[in-house]
């Protein structure tokens, strides 16, 4: 590792209502990775934004590769060698990939805007990195992981000094995360200085050489990684100990509440049936692409469904858009919680009212403010949203807050079926628990709890029952007693025999 070359001391921002960062000091080597670490809303990214030109601080000084800055744009910071890879996705889903990646710094050949020039150049860099998408393809077209490496691709092809990268990994494959890891190793050799930023601590262990730690707003320590253990930086991340990583309730199993028979929905859904009971939590396990986002989103009525029944309390239920699901108390809190499961630029209080539009106001469609502050004050209370006001943006709030919110906007109707997709992507340990306890306090209610993730040991941990799915199907249920990571992971991989493409061929 080489010299300092980023050094920012006692870096305050304020938000209305909110100190995000309170005299906040910190340094980066050549040639290293640091991981920064702290909860959702401790001020990692602001502080981040900051450096990348996003935000100004309100006091502090920073100096680097040496020289004093007083403030930086984004453009001045590109310029400077300093790239960031966003937690939510910055892209234009009508672009290409390469127009993408050349955004703002579009490559002209005769005075004219060459999409053959920047194809070009994108595949060389995509090449490089090893990732597998064509530069044409629309970016709105690709699932989130594609998006997400996208991402990186483009803050990558600026041959970046100073790279940060915000929760890189959240949606990506194992493979993909391999890749990644070998990517950053390069990278540090080469002496680029790498911020880490990540609540998937175990993947600290592969890549990073000092951890800093933020707790509300305020620099807690720095240490070096080999030096310290998983439950040390936990404890120095909430201020306290967490004991217990998958807090288990058992239910006495009542009768079935929801079901599924036979969902076909495109080549990712086919023939989908299961059950789901009272006092369960039915997990979804599978790896990236075998269909689960799928199937939720065609349960939900989100994406057309080509045939199957859908059942709740016994009785069928025709589900051909979101609001039928939503009105027969079956509801969805999606993947991409910014771009599916908010409205970021409204209120928190119009995200939680917003779909209790129905139930808030008059047959004249007037709003009973009375009602409206309510349902909102109920929520913000009931599942501890940390904010200053209701009136706050929902994109201001932190992703564990984020979540939270759309889990008390469907609640304020009485939902009876909850889908939760992806429920803990990018929010930190403490939040993490919180969002297992909403889903145990639920169970308890007697409301239907089914929800997707990727990884395991929260399937395991929380799950009472598991749908394992590969290729579109699903290829076992498992009772959580009987199964294991090994089990899971030889049904996730129980792909369709397909046929030689010669063989294709003679028969065709």
């Amino acid at each position: 590792m080489g010299n300092y070359i980023v050094e920012l001391e006692n870096i305050s921002k304020s938000f209305p209502g909110v100190k995000a960062l309170d005299q906040v000091s910190f340094t980066l080597k050549s040639g290293e990775v640091l991981g920064l670490l702290g909860e959702n809303g401790a001020g990692k990214s602001t502080l981040m934004k900051i450096l990348s030109g996003v935000y100004i601080k309100d006091g502090g000084s920073m100096e680097i590769f040496g020289k004093k800055v007083d403030f930086l744009t984004p453009v001045t910071a590109q310029k400077m060698g300093i790239a960031i890879i966003n937690q939510e996705l910055n892209l234009c889903d009508h672009l290409t990939v390469a127009q993408n990646i050349f955004l703002g710094r579009e490559l002209i050949t005769n005075g004219i805007l060459s999409d053959k020039h920047m194809n070009a150049e994108a595949h060389k860099i995509l090449e490089k990195f090893q990732i597998d998408i064509n530069p044409e393809t629309v970016v709105g077209d690709l699932p989130v992981s594609k998006k997400q490496l996208v991402e990186i691709a483009k803050a990558l092809s600026t041959d970046a000094k100073i790279l940060i990268m915000d929760e890189p990994t959240s949606a990506l494959t194992s493979k993909e995360i391999n890749n990644l890891f070998a990517i950053i190793k390069r990278l540090k050799a080469q002496g680029c200085g790498i911020v880490y930023i990540s609540h998937r601590l175990e993947e600290l262990q592969y890549i990073v050489d000092r951890v800093m730690i933020l707790r509300d707003g305020k620099y807690i320590t720095t240490m070096d990684f080999k030096a310290t253990t998983l439950s040390e930086i936990i404890s120095y991340m909430v201020g306290r100990e967490i004991t217990e990583k998958f807090p288990r309730v058992e239910e006495k199993v009542g009768e079935e509440i929801f079901e599924v028979r036979n969902l076909n929905a495109g080549r990712m859904v086919r023939n989908i049936s299961f059950s789901l009971y009272k006092g369960e939590i039915l997990g979804i396990a599978g790896l990236m692409g075998a269909g689960r986002t799928e199937t939720t989103r065609a349960i939900f009525g989100a994406d057309p469904k080509e045939s199957g029944q859908i059942f709740i309390d016994g009785e069928e239920v025709r589900i051909r858009r979101p609001m039928d699901a939503i009105k027969a108390g079956l509801v969805l809190v999606p993947e991409d919680r910014a771009k599916n499961g908010l409205c970021t630029k409204l209120s928190v209080k119009e995200n939680i009212t917003l779909p209790n539009l129905d139930i808030i106001a008059s047959k004249l469609g007037l709003v009973n403010r009375k009602k409206e502050e309510k349902i909102t004050e109920t929520s913000i209370k009931n599942f501890d949203i940390k904010l200053a006001n209701a009136e706050v943006l929902a994109d201001s709030l932190s992703g564990g807050n984020q979540q939270k919110v759309i889990v008390s906007k469907w609640l304020a109707r009485n939902s009876k079926v909850i889908m939760f997709d992806e429920p803990t992507r990018g929010i930190d340990v403490a939040s993490k628990v919180e969002i297992y306890q909403i889903m145990n306090d639920l169970k308890s209610k007697g409301i239907g709890v089914l929800f997707v993730s990727s990884e395991l040991p929260e399937i395991l941990g929380i799950s009472d029952r598991i749908l394992v799915m590969a290729d579109g199907k699903i290829t076992k249920e498992l009772d959580v007693k009987d199964a294991t990571q090994d089990l899971i992971l030889e049904y996730a991989t129980k792909f369709d025999k397909k046929l030689d493409s010669r063989q294709e061929a003679i028969e065709a």
